[in-house]
């Protein structure tokens, strides 16, 4: 089939001789293995690689054999695989070429992603009670990302056409790989220890199930619940899904529709403005109109009636608990005056000089001190009286 001597042989050559060997070799083979990167076409085909710990193969499935499918292949799937093995001539690699495939459960990448979602979610890290609101006008944007790859220029691509004042702050990362990671959760963590921007956008292109296992990693699903600032998250294509898109505030199908989600088009921000300022003009014409109607019932006549209205009743109470105060301060003071008649009365009666009124006479001796006993004088002493008009003295001349 090959001459072995010094002929120089074509790449088309030694292609379509691998594609006979193959071809002829394995007619019909089952296969079994994980499907990563399915990409099914608009024309109906599916694309995808079958792989184990140990290798891969790139698979396709015709239209008329998926219509016949019985269940919808995924990333992670565990399938056998029935068909023929070929070569793609233009691409130089060998692939199988499916006839059906049958379920076989899931794979190892799929069980592990559902045990750490369950985990996780056990744990409140999807719970939408602790999601953050987008602010609706952002002034800057932190996206974590790839500087080299699709989804950075598809972000900056749709911002600057929707609304080129809107700034973005690029926080590089890798997106794929051992590092990826680390060094997502480190961008994390600086965009909300530096206050980077009103919210973080965390994006990547497309890629297979494998690809897109930095963004499943419990550090980085981690980070991204924690984060104080909002972030939205536009990982792979609209089908596939990280872990990271659950924790995320806000999930959008592809990094051009988060950058559509935080950038609204100054064409919208303008109308919205011009909305609101003529709803505000209408609303304040609308209010002075209705004052100026109710200012017309009130001439200036009308008004000094309404304050008489409103006053004089208030006079008049006044000027009656005036009257009933200055009535209930009289009749206080004539009670405290018979009160304090009664007492001068009660008083004065109690008085020793009042007993001198009628008739009496208060003896005192040389001291000044009241005699009540002839036992405290003797013959010669002199006394003091007093009458109720006037005092003298007295000798004593006897003493019974």
């Amino acid at each position: 089939m090959f001459e072995l001597e010094n002929h120089v042989y074509s790449v088309s050559e030694v292609t379509a001789a691998i594609k006979m060997l193959l071809e002829s070799r394995f007619p019909q083979i089952f296969m079994e293995g994980e499907i990563s990167n399915f990409r099914p076409s608009s024309a109906g085909h599916c694309y995808f690689t079958l792989k184990d710990p140990g290798a891969m193969i790139q698979a396709v499935l015709f239209r008329g054999d998926a219509a016949r499918l019985a269940f919808r292949p995924k990333d992670g799937m565990k399938v056998k695989a029935t068909g023929r093995l070929s070569v793609y001539a233009q691409r130089g690699n060998y692939q199988i070429i499916c006839s059906s495939l049958e379920e076989q459960g899931k794979g190892s990448i799929l069980e592990m992603l559902e045990e750490r979602k369950r985990r996780l979610a056990a744990e409140g890290l999807f719970d939408s009670q602790y999601k953050k609101e987008i602010p609706p006008y952002p002034e800057t944007v932190a996206v974590i990302t790839s500087p080299t790859g699709a989804a950075l220029r598809d972000i900056l691509q749709v911002t600057r056409r929707r609304n080129s004042s809107l700034r973005i702050r690029i926080l590089p990362c890798a997106v794929q790989g051992a590092e990826a990671a680390n060094q997502i959760v480190r961008m994390i963590e600086t965009a909300n220890r530096q206050n980077l921007g009103d919210l973080i956008i965390l994006s990547r292109g497309g890629g297979s199930l494998e690809d897109l296992l930095p963004f499943s990693e419990e550090s980085v699903v981690r980070a991204v619940s924690s984060s104080y600032l909002p972030v939205i998250t536009g990982i792979g294509h609209e089908i596939d899904f990280a872990l990271a898109d659950f924790a995320a505030d806000l999930r959008a199908p592809t990094p051009s529709a988060a950058a559509e989600l935080v950038c609204s088009s100054s064409i919208e921000i303008s109308g919205a403005i011009e909305n609101t300022r003529r709803e505000m003009i209408s609303a304040l014409r609308s209010r002075m109109v209705l004052y100026r109607e109710k200012l017309k019932a009130f001439s200036p006549e009308e008004i000094t009636l309404h304050f008489r209205r409103f006053l004089e009743p208030r006079v008049l109470r006044i000027d009656d608990l005036k009257e009933s105060m200055a009535n209930d301060i009289y009749n206080i003071m004539e009670r405290k005056k018979h009160e304090l008649a009664l007492l001068k009365k009660e008083l004065e009666g109690n008085s020793p000089l009042s007993i001198l009124e009628r008739g009496y006479s208060i003896v005192t001796d040389k001291d000044g001190m009241t005699l009540k006993s002839s036992a405290r004088i003797s013959t010669g002493d002199t006394v003091g009286i007093r009458f109720a008009e006037g005092k003298a003295s007295a000798t004593i001349k006897d003493i019974e």
